[in-house]
């Protein structure tokens, strides 16, 4: 593909990132592609998703230098002008970026070249009762450490308002929205709607939706499931619940996930991909749903995702099982499958086996 303009999201802390920047600037520099930096933390404020692709150009690619943290600013982005994004693996425990830093300069190459695919990532937008902001004094608090917040999701025009539908907010999410308590020593009691119909009222330290991608971050930390990030579907959770039910609901994908903050409730903050964007008060809710647009992440290949769940999970055998005789192999096959399973999505072997 054609590629005029790249947009730069660096970890600016980690002296590998920088580094990996200078590859790209100069990798930019030798194929006539124009580069900018998208600094999310310039001029002491944050800006909007669009502010910050008019300031760099309009990017028709964005390439993230660092862990899973610095991909989904990538990725907001990325999801606003509809482009491309192309994590470069810096992290530790991630499950986001795809690309080692040795290989970046490869990686442009095989963009330029068309030798990749682009994996289609489901994202999550919302409707609220109210627009969402964040109070002045809570602003304050949330600056320590964590540099300035985002500006208040603004309202998208082009979608009808009001009745019991609320707004359309501006806002995508990757991984998940969550509303969860503001007083460490009170829980939020939320009513749950799952496809328009009360579920359950929850009382709880938070409650989250995830997309499949987010379900290996705060869901799993909650007790939630693992799911293919090529699977469909929003995964809600409850956060430490004082309820019996404590489990994860996989809904499908045209299922909308309303939560609503009740009557005797103490305040509750909505955050998005980990980023505090407003607060709810009693009676204030949001609907959850699938967004219409698609995160669009550059793959150089098929994407082992549980050959990485068992790497960076650290998952290990139970002695009970290793005992029971030999170990399990960790490629049950090593031909190419039959024709009536040609259809089936498997990792490529490794060279040595294949």
């Amino acid at each position: 593909m054609t590629v005029n303009r790249i947009g730069l999201v660096v970890h600016g802390g980690r002296a590998e990132a920088v580094a990996a920047a200078r590859a790209v600037r100069g990798w930019c520099a030798e194929h006539a592609v124009g580069c900018a930096d998208i600094d999310v933390w310039q001029d002491g404020e944050r800006h909007s998703a669009r502010e910050e692709l008019d300031a760099a150009g309009d990017p028709d690619l964005i390439v993230t230098l660092g862990g899973d943290g610095t991909f989904l600013r990538g990725a907001r982005l990325a999801a606003e002008g509809d482009v491309m994004v192309l994590g470069v693996d810096l992290g530790r425990v991630g499950f986001l970026t795809e690309v080692p830093a040795t290989a970046v300069r490869t990686a442009l190459d095989a963009v330029r070249e068309e030798r990749i695919t682009v994996e289609s990532r489901m994202l999550l937008t919302m409707r609220a009762s109210c627009r969402l902001e964040v109070p002045q004094h809570m602003e304050a608090l949330m600056q320590y450490g964590r540099g300035p917040l985002l500006p208040p999701p603004r309202v998208r025009s082009e979608c009808e308002i009001g009745d019991d539908w609320g707004v359309a907010l501006n806002v995508t999410a990757l991984n998940d929205i969550v509303v969860e308590k503001l007083a460490r020593d009170r829980q939020v009691s939320v009513g749950v709607y799952l496809a328009g119909r009360l579920l359950a009222s929850y009382s709880a330290d938070a409650l989250l939706v995830a997309t499949p991608t987010g379900s290996t971050a705060y869901s799993f930390a909650a007790g939630g499931p693992v799911v293919s990030p090529r699977a469909e579907g929003l995964v809600f959770t409850p956060v430490a619940p004082h309820m019996a039910f404590n489990r994860s609901v996989v809904a499908a994908p045209d299922e909308p996930v309303a939560l609503r903050v009740l009557e005797r409730s103490g305040q509750a903050a909505v955050s998005i991909d980990g980023q505090l964007r407003g607060v709810l008060n009693p009676g204030d809710w949001i609907g959850v749903y699938a967004a219409p647009r698609r995160l669009k992440a550059v793959r150089l290949g098929p994407m082992d995702f549980y050959g990485r769940l068992r790497e960076r999970m650290n998952l290990t055998d139970a002695p009970a099982a290793l005992a029971d005789g030999t170990a399990a192999p960790l490629w049950p096959v090593t031909t190419p499958p039959p024709d009536d399973l040609a259809h089936l999505a498997l990792p490529p072997l490794p060279t040595s086996l294949g």
